[in-house]
Protein backbone atom coordinates (compact mmCIF):
# COMPACT_ATOMS: atom_id res chain seq x y z
CA UNK A 1 0.00 0.00 0.00
CA UNK A 2 1.25 3.45 -0.92
CA UNK A 3 -1.65 5.79 -0.17
CA UNK A 4 -4.68 6.16 2.12
CA UNK A 5 -7.48 8.56 1.14
CA UNK A 6 -9.04 9.56 4.43
CA UNK A 7 -12.20 11.46 5.33
CA UNK A 8 -12.21 13.71 8.40
CA UNK A 9 -15.60 14.44 10.01
CA UNK A 10 -17.38 11.29 11.13
CA UNK A 11 -14.35 9.18 10.19
CA UNK A 12 -10.93 10.12 11.58
CA UNK A 13 -12.44 12.70 13.93
CA UNK A 14 -14.71 11.92 16.88
CA UNK A 15 -17.16 14.01 18.84
CA UNK A 16 -16.92 17.75 18.15
CA UNK A 17 -14.39 17.00 15.39
CA UNK A 18 -11.72 15.95 17.86
CA UNK A 19 -8.79 13.78 16.81
CA UNK A 20 -8.30 12.65 20.41
CA UNK A 21 -11.88 11.58 21.17
CA UNK A 22 -14.15 8.85 19.86
CA UNK A 23 -17.76 9.23 18.80
CA UNK A 24 -19.04 9.17 22.37
CA UNK A 25 -16.50 11.71 23.58
CA UNK A 26 -14.16 9.28 25.34
CA UNK A 27 -10.44 9.89 24.94
CA UNK A 28 -8.92 7.76 22.19
CA UNK A 29 -5.56 7.78 20.44
CA UNK A 30 -6.55 5.27 17.78
CA UNK A 31 -6.87 7.90 15.07
CA UNK A 32 -3.34 9.05 15.80
CA UNK A 33 -2.15 5.45 15.79
CA UNK A 34 -3.74 4.93 12.39
CA UNK A 35 -1.86 7.87 10.89
CA UNK A 36 1.34 6.82 12.66
CA UNK A 37 1.09 3.31 11.21
CA UNK A 38 0.73 4.77 7.71
CA UNK A 39 3.70 7.08 8.10
CA UNK A 40 5.90 4.30 9.45
CA UNK A 41 4.95 2.14 6.46
CA UNK A 42 5.70 5.03 4.06
CA UNK A 43 2.01 5.31 3.11
CA UNK A 44 0.90 8.76 2.01
CA UNK A 45 -2.21 10.04 3.83
CA UNK A 46 -4.41 12.27 1.67
CA UNK A 47 -7.20 13.96 3.59
CA UNK A 48 -10.41 14.33 1.58
CA UNK A 49 -13.12 16.49 3.06
CA UNK A 50 -16.05 18.78 2.42
CA UNK A 51 -14.29 21.33 4.60
CA UNK A 52 -12.81 24.57 3.32
CA UNK A 53 -9.28 24.76 1.97
CA UNK A 54 -7.77 26.49 5.01
CA UNK A 55 -9.14 23.87 7.38
CA UNK A 56 -7.97 20.86 5.37
CA UNK A 57 -4.59 22.48 4.68
CA UNK A 58 -3.94 22.91 8.40
CA UNK A 59 -5.05 19.37 9.19
CA UNK A 60 -2.81 17.96 6.44
CA UNK A 61 0.11 20.08 7.64
CA UNK A 62 -0.31 18.75 11.19
CA UNK A 63 0.03 15.23 9.78
CA UNK A 64 3.08 16.21 7.74
CA UNK A 65 1.30 15.72 4.40
CA UNK A 66 1.64 17.94 1.33
CA UNK A 67 -1.47 16.92 -0.61
CA UNK A 68 -5.17 17.10 0.24
CA UNK A 69 -8.66 17.31 -1.26
CA UNK A 70 -11.07 20.02 -0.15
CA UNK A 71 -14.72 21.06 -0.63
CA UNK A 72 -15.98 17.58 -1.57
CA UNK A 73 -13.48 17.02 -4.37
CA UNK A 74 -13.65 20.43 -5.99
CA UNK A 75 -9.88 20.83 -5.85
CA UNK A 76 -6.84 18.62 -5.35
CA UNK A 77 -3.82 20.33 -3.85
CA UNK A 78 -0.77 18.32 -4.91
CA UNK A 79 2.44 19.44 -3.23
CA UNK A 80 1.05 22.97 -3.04
CA UNK A 81 -0.22 23.10 -6.63
CA UNK A 82 -3.98 23.52 -7.20
CA UNK A 83 -5.86 21.28 -9.60
CA UNK A 84 -9.50 22.32 -10.00
CA UNK A 85 -12.08 19.69 -10.96
CA UNK A 86 -14.91 22.17 -11.45
CA UNK A 87 -15.27 22.18 -15.24
CA UNK A 88 -16.32 25.50 -16.77
CA UNK A 89 -16.63 27.13 -13.35
CA UNK A 90 -13.17 28.33 -12.39
CA UNK A 91 -12.00 30.80 -9.75
CA UNK A 92 -11.25 34.27 -11.07
CA UNK A 93 -12.67 37.70 -10.38
CA UNK A 94 -15.49 35.86 -8.67
CA UNK A 95 -15.05 32.71 -6.61
CA UNK A 96 -16.84 29.59 -7.80
CA UNK A 97 -19.19 29.90 -4.81
CA UNK A 98 -20.06 33.44 -5.89
CA UNK A 99 -20.67 32.31 -9.45
CA UNK A 100 -23.01 29.59 -8.20
CA UNK A 101 -24.85 32.10 -6.04
CA UNK A 102 -25.29 34.49 -9.01
CA UNK A 103 -26.77 31.64 -11.04
CA UNK A 104 -29.73 31.61 -8.64
CA UNK A 105 -29.48 27.87 -7.99
CA UNK A 106 -29.04 28.06 -4.18
CA UNK A 107 -31.98 30.45 -3.76
CA UNK A 108 -34.12 28.23 -5.99
CA UNK A 109 -33.36 25.14 -3.89
CA UNK A 110 -34.04 26.91 -0.61
CA UNK A 111 -37.40 28.10 -1.91
CA UNK A 112 -38.40 24.80 -3.49
CA UNK A 113 -37.44 22.77 -0.42
CA UNK A 114 -38.59 25.24 2.22
CA UNK A 115 -38.89 23.44 5.57
CA UNK A 116 -36.63 20.65 4.30
CA UNK A 117 -33.43 22.49 3.43
CA UNK A 118 -31.42 25.36 4.93
CA UNK A 119 -27.85 26.63 5.01
CA UNK A 120 -25.63 24.65 7.38
CA UNK A 121 -24.81 27.52 9.71
CA UNK A 122 -22.21 28.55 10.75
CA UNK A 123 -20.01 26.49 8.39
CA UNK A 124 -21.61 27.72 5.16
CA UNK A 125 -19.65 31.00 5.02
CA UNK A 126 -16.28 31.83 3.43
CA UNK A 127 -16.37 28.88 1.06
CA UNK A 128 -14.55 29.01 -2.28
CA UNK A 129 -16.70 26.50 -4.14
CA UNK A 130 -19.61 24.74 -2.52
CA UNK A 131 -22.81 25.95 -0.96
CA UNK A 132 -23.28 23.96 2.24
CA UNK A 133 -26.79 22.95 3.27
CA UNK A 134 -28.47 20.71 5.80
CA UNK A 135 -31.90 19.11 5.73
CA UNK A 136 -33.51 16.01 4.28
CA UNK A 137 -33.89 15.73 0.51
CA UNK A 138 -33.13 13.11 -2.14
CA UNK A 139 -29.94 14.14 -3.88
CA UNK A 140 -30.88 12.43 -7.15
CA UNK A 141 -34.23 14.26 -7.23
CA UNK A 142 -32.46 17.55 -6.55
CA UNK A 143 -30.09 16.89 -9.44
CA UNK A 144 -33.07 16.33 -11.74
CA UNK A 145 -34.63 19.59 -10.54
CA UNK A 146 -31.37 21.46 -11.13
CA UNK A 147 -31.22 20.15 -14.71
CA UNK A 148 -34.87 21.08 -15.34
CA UNK A 149 -34.29 24.61 -14.06
CA UNK A 150 -31.22 25.20 -16.24
CA UNK A 151 -28.54 24.34 -13.67
CA UNK A 152 -27.34 21.06 -15.15
CA UNK A 153 -23.73 22.06 -14.47
CA UNK A 154 -24.33 21.61 -10.72
CA UNK A 155 -25.06 18.63 -8.48
CA UNK A 156 -25.91 18.01 -4.82
CA UNK A 157 -23.54 15.86 -2.77
CA UNK A 158 -25.01 13.89 0.15
CA UNK A 159 -22.37 14.13 2.88
CA UNK A 160 -24.19 12.06 5.50
CA UNK A 161 -26.05 12.66 8.74
CA UNK A 162 -25.28 15.80 10.78
CA UNK A 163 -26.32 16.68 14.31
CA UNK A 164 -27.12 20.39 14.11
CA UNK A 165 -30.38 21.88 12.81
CA UNK A 166 -32.59 24.93 13.34
CA UNK A 167 -36.16 24.96 14.65
CA UNK A 168 -37.35 25.15 11.05
CA UNK A 169 -36.15 21.56 10.51
CA UNK A 170 -37.26 20.21 13.90
CA UNK A 171 -39.96 17.96 12.40
CA UNK A 172 -37.53 16.04 10.16
CA UNK A 173 -36.67 12.51 11.35
CA UNK A 174 -32.97 13.25 10.85
CA UNK A 175 -30.83 15.84 9.10
CA UNK A 176 -28.12 15.36 6.48
CA UNK A 177 -25.40 17.65 5.16
CA UNK A 178 -25.27 18.55 1.45
CA UNK A 179 -22.79 20.33 -0.82
CA UNK A 180 -23.94 22.09 -3.98
CA UNK A 181 -20.94 21.81 -6.30
CA UNK A 182 -20.03 21.87 -10.01
CA UNK A 183 -21.06 18.59 -11.61
CA UNK A 184 -17.46 17.47 -12.22
CA UNK A 185 -16.42 17.85 -8.60
CA UNK A 186 -16.41 14.66 -6.53
CA UNK A 187 -14.19 12.83 -4.11
CA UNK A 188 -13.87 9.87 -6.46
CA UNK A 189 -12.70 12.15 -9.30
CA UNK A 190 -10.22 13.78 -6.93
CA UNK A 191 -8.90 10.39 -5.79
CA UNK A 192 -8.52 9.30 -9.41
CA UNK A 193 -6.64 12.49 -10.26
CA UNK A 194 -4.27 12.24 -7.31
CA UNK A 195 -3.62 8.53 -7.80
CA UNK A 196 -2.76 9.01 -11.47
CA UNK A 197 -0.62 12.09 -10.78
CA UNK A 198 1.39 10.13 -8.22
CA UNK A 199 1.59 7.05 -10.40
CA UNK A 200 -0.08 4.82 -7.83
CA UNK A 201 -1.74 1.66 -9.09
CA UNK A 202 -5.29 1.14 -7.85
CA UNK A 203 -4.09 -1.97 -5.98
CA UNK A 204 -1.68 0.22 -3.99
CA UNK A 205 -4.34 2.48 -2.50
CA UNK A 206 -7.22 2.28 -0.03
CA UNK A 207 -9.70 4.68 1.50
CA UNK A 208 -11.76 5.20 4.66
CA UNK A 209 -14.92 7.23 5.14
CA UNK A 210 -18.48 7.38 6.42
CA UNK A 211 -20.68 8.82 3.66
CA UNK A 212 -22.07 7.92 0.24
CA UNK A 213 -19.61 10.34 -1.33
CA UNK A 214 -16.78 8.42 0.36
CA UNK A 215 -18.32 5.11 -0.72
CA UNK A 216 -18.09 6.15 -4.38
CA UNK A 217 -14.29 6.16 -4.02
CA UNK A 218 -14.40 2.34 -3.97
CA UNK A 219 -14.23 2.51 -7.77
CA UNK A 220 -10.72 3.98 -7.65
CA UNK A 221 -9.03 2.10 -4.77
CA UNK A 222 -8.20 -1.48 -3.85
CA UNK A 223 -10.45 -1.39 -0.78
CA UNK A 224 -12.84 1.08 0.80
CA UNK A 225 -13.53 0.96 4.52
CA UNK A 226 -16.64 2.45 6.06
CA UNK A 227 -16.35 3.07 9.78
CA UNK A 228 -19.06 1.40 11.87
CA UNK A 229 -20.83 4.65 12.76
CA UNK A 230 -21.60 5.21 9.06
CA UNK A 231 -24.18 2.42 9.18
CA UNK A 232 -25.31 3.21 12.71
CA UNK A 233 -26.40 6.67 11.56
CA UNK A 234 -27.70 5.61 8.14
CA UNK A 235 -28.92 2.03 7.78
CA UNK A 236 -29.72 2.61 4.09
CA UNK A 237 -25.98 2.52 3.42
CA UNK A 238 -26.17 -1.28 3.47
CA UNK A 239 -28.03 -1.25 0.16
CA UNK A 240 -25.44 1.05 -1.39
CA UNK A 241 -22.60 -1.17 -0.19
CA UNK A 242 -24.06 -4.13 -2.06
CA UNK A 243 -23.06 -2.51 -5.36
CA UNK A 244 -19.35 -2.88 -4.50
CA UNK A 245 -17.25 -6.00 -3.95
CA UNK A 246 -14.32 -4.21 -2.29
CA UNK A 247 -16.11 -2.40 0.54
CA UNK A 248 -15.66 -3.40 4.17
CA UNK A 249 -17.30 -2.15 7.36
CA UNK A 250 -15.14 -1.84 10.45
CA UNK A 251 -16.26 -3.16 13.83
CA UNK A 252 -15.33 0.12 15.52
CA UNK A 253 -16.31 3.67 14.67
CA UNK A 254 -14.44 6.90 14.01
CA UNK A 255 -10.66 6.85 14.69
CA UNK A 256 -10.71 3.30 16.06
CA UNK A 257 -12.38 2.17 12.85
CA UNK A 258 -9.73 3.92 10.78
CA UNK A 259 -7.01 2.19 12.82
CA UNK A 260 -8.74 -1.13 12.18
CA UNK A 261 -8.84 -0.40 8.44
CA UNK A 262 -5.19 0.65 8.31
CA UNK A 263 -3.95 -2.43 10.18
CA UNK A 264 -6.03 -4.73 7.98
CA UNK A 265 -4.90 -3.07 4.74
CA UNK A 266 -1.22 -3.06 5.70
CA UNK A 267 -1.26 -6.66 6.90
CA UNK A 268 -2.94 -7.85 3.70
CA UNK A 269 -0.71 -6.02 1.24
Amino acid sequence: MRCLYLDLDGTLLGRRASLLHDGSGAISLDGVRAVQACLRADVEVVLMSGRRRAQVFEDARLLGQSSFIFEAGACVVLDGEEHWLTGELMPGELSIAEQIERSGAPAMLLEHYSGRLEYHEPWHVEREVSHLFRGLVEAAAVDRLLAERGHGNLRLVDNGVVSRRSEALAALPHVRGYHLVPVGASKVAAVAFHRQARGYARAETFAAGDSREDLACAAEVDSLWLVANALERDSSMREAIAAHDNVHVTEAGHGSGVYEAVVSALMNR
